[in-house]
Parts: C-alpha cells; sequence; structure tokens
C-alpha cells in the first residue's frame, strides 16, 4: 500500500482482511448490568455506575456491553439468559444497590432457592427458585476473597460475603453463574459514605474488575482454586 505524504509517496505496511480480523477476533465481550428503579431509588446507583464502567472502559481489548435490569424475578432471568446466549461475554458483572452500607461488597456465591419475597411486580419465581433442578448454590469461579483482600489491604472498603440476600441480586447472579459456567461476579455497591460517589465508586469498580478479570486469564491461578458447586 502507497501512502501520500505532502507530496512524497512513501511504502507503508499492509493491512489485509486477515489482519483486521485476527484484531477483532482478540476482543473481547464484558456484561455488566445494573438495575432499574426500586423503592426510593426513581434512578437505580448502579445502574448509573454500569454507565460510568462503559464510559472509562476496561481496555482496548475488551468491549463493555451494558444492560438495565428490571426488579422482575421473570424479566430478568429472560434477559440474562439470552444474553449468555447471544451475547456470549467473556465474564459478566452484576451490580446492586446495598442499602445501609458504605462497603463494596463482592459476593462469592448465588443462590438457587428461597425466594419468597416479591418483586416489583408482585410476583414470585415458580417454587421460589431461580432453575427448577438446579444445584443449590454455585460458587464464581472468581476467588472474590482474594480480590478483597487485596483492595482492603490497601486500604479500600472492600469486603466480600457468601450471602447476596435471596432476593433480586441473589436471583440474578445464580442465573448468571448458571448461564455462564461460573464466569460471573455480583458487586454490592454502598448506598452511603464517600464511596456513594459514582466519581470515587467507577475508578475503584474499574481496578476490582480488571483484576478479576486477570484472574480469570491466569489458569494457574484458577488451578488452585476450586470453585465450590453445592
Amino acid at each position: 500500500m502507497w501512502l501520500d505524504l505532502g507530496g512524497t509517496t512513501q511504502r507503508g505496511p499492509k493491512i489485509t482482511h486477515v489482519d483486521l480480523g485476527q484484531a477483532m477476533s482478540k476482543r473481547e465481550t464484558v456484561l455488566i448490568t445494573g438495575f432499574g428503579p426500586f423503592r426510593q431509588f426513581l434512578v437505580n446507583p448502579s445502574w448509573i455506575t454500569a454507565q460510568g464502567l462503559k464510559l472509562t472502559g476496561l481496555g482496548e481489548s475488551i468491549d463493555v456491553y451494558i444492560k438495565e435490569l428490571p426488579v422482575s424475578y421473570d424479566v430478568t432471568q429472560q434477559i440474562i439468559t439470552e444474553l449468555w446466549h447471544t451475547l456470549k461475554p467473556k465474564f459478566a458483572v452484576h451490580l446492586g444497590i446495598a442499602r445501609a452500607s458504605s462497603l463494596v461488597i463482592l459476593e462469592q456465591t448465588g443462590k438457587n432457592s428461597g425466594y419468597r419475597d416479591r418483586d416489583v411486580r408482585g410476583f414470585c419465581p415458580t417454587g421460589h427458585r431461580c432453575i427448577e433442578g438446579g444445584l443449590e448454590k454455585l460458587d464464581s469461579v472468581i476467588n472474590v476473597r482474594a480480590i478483597s483482600k487485596h483492595f482492603h489491604q490497601a486500604g479500600m472498603d472492600v469486603i466480600h460475603s457468601r450471602d447476596a440476600g435471596r432476593y433480586l441480586c441473589d436471583f440474578a447472579y445464580y442465573c448468571s453463574l448458571y448461564h455462564g459456567q461460573r464466569r460471573a461476579a455480583f458487586i454490592h455497591i454502598p448506598s452511603s459514605g464517600r464511596l456513594a460517589s459514582a466519581e470515587r465508586l467507577v475508578p475503584l469498580l474499574h481496578d476490582i474488575i480488571v483484576t478479576m478479570l486477570e484472574q480469570l486469564d491466569d489458569s494457574k491461578y484458577l488451578g488452585r482454586y476450586s470453585p465450590s458447586i453445592h
């Protein structure tokens, strides 16, 4: 290919369709979800945070796809199932608001049953469970305890948990773990304190998610960590 630079002609690198295809094939998708309106949150902070992460990005090789989930069991389940089967993301991160908390909480486990609190439409899932015949608990392939420890030691208000609350957060998490072969994480974001500000929260979550992706790519690390399946 010839490049015309101000009257001079120089030979430049030849770009082929193969090169472009290889470059595009190296890009991977990370799904990030937040929830829609819920109680006093007419605009849910988790959705605002997801939008902030979309603008920030997760690196040149990652496409960030965001989706707002309604606080509805059946619609949320349908959306998550379809996204895993059509979008086929490398990893999914689900965000939800933790009321009366000033901490970022990394959830390890999603639970299948016990969903007795009604959603915004007044419904509970059939049988009070997410997946009929599914295992009672699923753990993320990510060791969130190790990640929370890393950030906590760096002075950040980050902890880990194994109880996502048995409401839409827990329900969405289990559904994603089930359909995504446990390649998902759930992060409860604070509703109060200094991290309730998007300007402070988004950069921290960016670093946490990048660390999760690095752990996901570390086959040696994943070989040492075996997530529980109950």
